[in-house]
C-alpha cells in the first residue's frame, strides 16, 4: 500500500509480511543477501530497468518512497538518481511468489532510467538481421557523466549510473 502525505507530498510504501509463507519477504537469505528488482513504470506499464536489492536498500525505499538499490559493481547503496536527478518516485511495491524478486511500480523523473540516454534499458531489440536500438535517447551519457565537458547539456537532460 502507498500512501502521499497532503501537507509534505511525500510517498510512504507499506508492505504487509506474509508469515505464513516465510518469515522474511523479500527472501535476503541467498548468500549475496539480493533479490532482483524490476521497476516498471507507473504510467505506461514499461520495464524501465533490472537491478538488485539488498535489505538496507529494500527498508529505505519503503521508508523513503524512492527507489534504492544496491550497486554489486559500487558495492554500495545507489539511490537512483543520485548523480543525474533521475530519481524513481515508488507507487507500489510487489514481492514474487518465490520472495527473491520484487516489482517497483515507479514514477521515472527525469525521463530515463538507463545510464545510456534511454528512457528503459530495454531500448535493443533483437531481430533476424541482429539487435536494433528500438527508441530515442533521452539524453547524452558524456555530457551527463562530464565525459564532453565541452559540449552544453541539452535542455532537461540527465542520466544515471548502474
Amino acid at each position: 500500500m502507498l500512501t502521499r502525505s497532503r501537507t509534505t507530498h511525500t510517498w510512504r510504501v507499506t508492505v504487509p509480511i506474509v508469515a505464513a509463507t516465510s518469515d522474511r519477504i523479500p527472501d535476503f537469505s541467498r548468500p549475496d543477501g539480493l533479490v532482483t528488482a524490476v521497476a516498471q513504470d507507473a504510467a505506461t506499464r514499461q520495464v524501465l530497468m533490472v537491478a538488485h536489492m539488498n535489505r538496507e536498500a529494500w527498508e529505505e525505499t519503503l521508508a523513503t518512497g524512492r527507489a534504492v538499490y544496491y550497486s554489486r559493481s559500487r558495492g554500495r547503496l545507489w539511490r537512483k538518481g543520485e548523480e543525474s536527478g533521475n530519481i524513481q518516485q515508488v507507487h507500489t511495491a510487489y514481492v514474487d511468489c518465490d520472495g527473491d524478486a520484487v516489482l517497483l511500480v515507479v514514477d521515472q523523473v527525469g525521463g530515463a532510467a538507463c545510464h545510456e540516454g534511454y528512457a528503459s534499458c530495454f531500448f535493443r531489440q533483437v531481430s533476424p538481421e541482429g539487435l536494433k536500438i528500438v527508441f530515442e535517447r533521452v539524453f547524452d551519457p558524456d555530457v551527463v557523466y562530464g565525459k564532453n565537458p565541452q559540449a552544453p547539456p541539452a535542455a532537461g537532460t540527465t542520466g544515471e549510473k548502474p
